[in-house]
């Protein structure tokens, strides 16, 4: 949970960061391949992280002035993109202008739970790292390039100075 604002921001920096990193790395022919029943497409998985930047900071009274539809749309790589850093900069802004490091404590329902608002934007931060790490995988099965969010990429190895490992 947090319970500094700056906290928060700085986080929401580097994970917003990350984020635009693995989208810019998809292609528009990767979005809609389906790899197995059960599983979501990059499309789906993109688009689900752009639309929890308006969907759940609503749920606390923040506006994220993007598109509201939840489902994927057939949004290009660039849009999507565009999409993710207007809502990811207008989430800031809005916490900036519209809360105080008290506000956190307050608490909002969330499905069906009361969340302080410090544990809203903690999970809105891991919620975004789950789908990331999904994506990954999947980028990896359609031969993508991958990105170190966390830690270098096996590809990534190199300009540490480490030897490539299979």
């Amino acid at each position: 949970m947090y319970h500094h604002i700056s906290d928060f921001l700085t986080d929401w920096g580097h994970e917003s960061a990350s984020t635009v990193k693995l989208f810019k790395k998809l292609t528009d022919e990767s979005l809609d391949k389906k790899l197995h029943p059960k599983v979501r497409t990059l499309g789906f998985l993109a688009w689900h992280i752009v639309h929890t930047l308006q969907e759940m900071p609503a749920r606390t009274g923040l506006k994220v002035d993007i598109p509201d539809h939840q489902d994927y749309r057939g949004e290009s790589v660039k849009q999507i993109v565009e999409t993710y850093e207007k809502g990811a900069a207008m989430l800031a802004e809005q916490i900036k202008q519209n809360w105080t490091d008290a506000d956190l404590k307050k608490e909002d329902d969330m499905y069906g739970q009361m969340w302080k608002r410090g544990t809203t934007l903690q999970i809105l931060i891991t919620h975004q790292a789950h789908h990331r790490a999904e994506m990954l995988v999947l980028m990896r099965m359609l031969d993508l390039p991958v990105v170190g969010i966390y830690g270098p990429t096996q590809e990534e190895w190199t300009q540490y100075g480490m030897p490539v490992m299979n």
